[in-house]
């Protein structure tokens, strides 16, 4: 398998190419063709605006009750972009090279080269629609550090990064609706994709207010609906986060791309009780002051003022000297997660760190503190009930992002044609292991910058002829929906669509979560169906499908998640390697780091759906401008 669409060349030279090469659309003409974009995130709201400022109709859907609610809203600590206002070496290059070590050279040079060529483009983008992020005392935009980095390139604003930046591009969008082109659809779920000829040319979706279920047909299709995360039921994203989308586009022949490749963000707070739906995520840029210990002695169950600094472990800072509480997410998770294994972790069960801001507010002044991390502060000590100005906050492993997505080639176009995909939904640009502060920045490139040159490319090739609602195959398309939504009302069974998901994530959690072995990814694989089985034959559904049932809507992506689940363990069993967040207990260093096999698993596995196993496609990864090397952080 080969991502075709990829220029040849420089490597620096390859975007401008493509953009050089892409085929153009008369203006008149880009009025007569409509695109869907599903989802209203950062890259959702960007492609949409961007699209219909080109003349486009955009048809925009969410499943919030606001295009404003999408999840990026919640991101925190900031957006990287090789600006270099601080004068500490970054650039292009360098951004370039951080983020495929940072992956654990499991992503294509292609990608993350464009990456970060565009990562400058968007922070003046956001700065001309208002954004306001944290500027220095002399009125110049401030940075701050991430992981993986020994630069400080991240731009943010307090801790409040995803929600300025989606209202940036919340506006942008809403110019286009004000204008009549874009029609936002809010409250609303995609449950299939409409596939004629072989190419994407609409969607299904269920209004989740009247129950309504209706097909739009367009001329491409764009998916922008994140990650799934949420297989793990407990994960820092929102609630409603969930694959759906993705997965049904799965179904009807996007091949799925590293399922395995998922995120353990290091700095969230500790389960407290069985009670929780969700995990709260503490921002990474409090690594940059706070500083990561356990007592050195186990079983120490002081208060932690109590315990003098001879007697406490700064493990990450012993560990990793060079970048100390600033190395890259998986490694930072499986560093606490091995203290804790020894029985040195805090608070309730042990599992949890402390992250201790004293030095910084003896340094710094509580003041400066206060305005770097307030709103962040304030938020721990409203779900804990502990002040981080004078009490370490306690933190530990949880699960945040997925690397892994629906295989795109370099145009973010997935293996059916007219079907882009955009922002986490994807996997395109961060390997196995994605760099704090990077997400926001793929999501804005993509949909401001990528996708209007790429789409336009593939619309320029039309027509593909018309389709409307009597075609057969939108007609069986929705049918099917139709017949699914009554299948999940009707197994009138005696368990909710939480009581399996919560056993499935916690199957998930223990077998292919922070570390995976071979024996428990199949004892995974042999539950995960029998799970499935009882889900079809014991779910309850209450109500009907004729109005808002929010127990419906949770059933539909309960389903999907058992089936990605398995996929998700399919994928790390035969991934006999460890890499980034894909950490197989078999495969270590001698110090307990990850060991990769670069001559057998120097590939993206991209996986096909079948009625029976999934079929396993290779793309091979080429490394031609950096170094294979296991990756050196101390």
């Amino acid at each position: 398998m080969a991502d075709h669409a990829a220029p040849e060349g420089p490597l620096a030279e390859r975007w401008e190419r493509r953009r050089l090469g892409a085929r153009l659309i008369n203006p008149a003409n880009r009025r007569r063709l409509p695109v869907i974009v599903v989802g209203t995130g950062l890259a959702g709201a960007s492609a949409a605006a961007t699209l219909a400022e080109l003349g486009h109709p955009v048809v925009s859907f969410c499943y919030q009750d606001s295009p404003r609610r999408a999840h990026s809203i919640a991101a925190q600590g900031g957006i990287n972009a090789a600006k270099n206002y601080r004068g500490d070496g970054d650039s292009v290059a360098r951004l370039f090279k951080d983020t495929i070590k940072g992956g654990d050279f499991r992503a294509r040079e292609s990608n993350v080269h464009r990456l970060a060529e565009l990562s400058t483009q968007i922070i003046d983008q956001c700065v001309a629609q208002g954004v306001p992020f944290a500027r220095d005392y002399g009125g110049l935009l401030d940075t701050r550090s991430f992981g993986g980095a020994q630069v400080s390139r991240t731009f943010y604003a307090r801790g409040q990064t995803g929600q300025q930046l989606l209202l940036g591009a919340y506006q942008a969008m809403s110019r286009q609706v004000a204008a009549g082109n874009v029609t936002v659809h809010a409250r609303t779920e995609m449950l299939d994709l409409v596939v004629v000829d072989g190419r994407a040319r609409g969607v299904v979706v269920r209004d989740l207010v009247t129950g309504e279920v209706s097909t739009h047909l367009a001329e491409a299709v764009v998916l922008a609906t994140g990650g799934y995360g949420n297989a793990y039921f407990l994960s820092t994203n929102a609630m409603g986060c969930n694959a759906s989308a993705i997965w049904r586009a799965h179904r009807r022949g996007a091949l799925f791309a590293n399922p395995c490749f998922t995120q353990i963000h290091p700095t969230c707070i500790p389960v407290s009780g069985a009670h929780q739906s969700k995990l709260t995520l503490m921002s990474e840029s409090l690594r940059n002051d706070g500083r990561v210990w356990v007592p050195v002695a186990g079983g120490d169950t002081r208060a932690p003022g109590a315990i003098p600094a001879a007697e406490r472990d700064y493990f990450l800072e012993r560990m990793y000297p060079a970048f100390g509480n600033l190395v890259p997410r998986d490694i930072a998770s499986r560093a606490a997660k091995r203290v804790c294994d020894e029985g040195r972790g805090v608070g309730p069960g042990g599992l949890g760190v402390y992250l201790d801001f004293a030095d910084a507010i003896e340094r710094l002044g509580a003041a400066t503190v206060e305005e770097k991390y307030g709103n962040l502060f304030a938020m721990y000590e409203r779900i804990t009930g502990e002040d981080p100005y004078t009490v370490p906050m306690r933190i530990f492993p949880a699960v945040h992002y997925t690397m892994g997505g629906l295989w795109v080639d370099y145009d973010l176009q997935s293996t059916i044609p007219g079907l882009f995909v955009v922002g986490e939904a994807n996997f395109s640009d961060h390997g196995a292991n994605r760099l704090g502060a990077s997400a926001l920045m793929q999501g804005l490139a993509d949909g401001y910058f990528v996708l209007p040159t790429t789409l336009t490319h593939y619309l320029a090739a039309g027509p593909f002829g018309a389709v409307d609602a009597d075609d057969p195959e939108v007609v069986a398309t929705e049918q099917g929906v139709q017949d699914r939504v009554k299948r999940l009302l009707a197994v009138d069974g005696d368990l909710s669509a939480d009581h399996f998901h919560r056993e499935l994530g916690l199957l998930m959690w223990e077998k292919c979560g922070m570390e995976r072995d071979a024996a428990g990814l199949r004892e995974a694989l042999a539950r995960i169906p029998e799970l499935r089985a009882e889900f079809w034959a014991r779910l309850r559904v209450p109500g009907s499908g004729a109005g808002l049932n929010q127990s419906l809507e949770k059933a539909g992506r309960v389903a999907d998640f058992l089936e990605l689940a398995e996929l998700m363990c399919l994928d790390a069993l035969h991934r006999e390697e460890s890499c980034g967040g894909h950490f197989r207990a078999e495969h270590q260093s001698p110090g307990g780091e990850a060991a990769r096999d670069d001559d057998s698993f120097a590939y993206v596995a991209a996986w096909e759906y079948t009625d029976g196993p999934p079929v396993l496609h290779r793309e091979p990864l080429a490394f031609d401008n950096v170094t294979l090397a296991t990756r050196n952080y101390a």
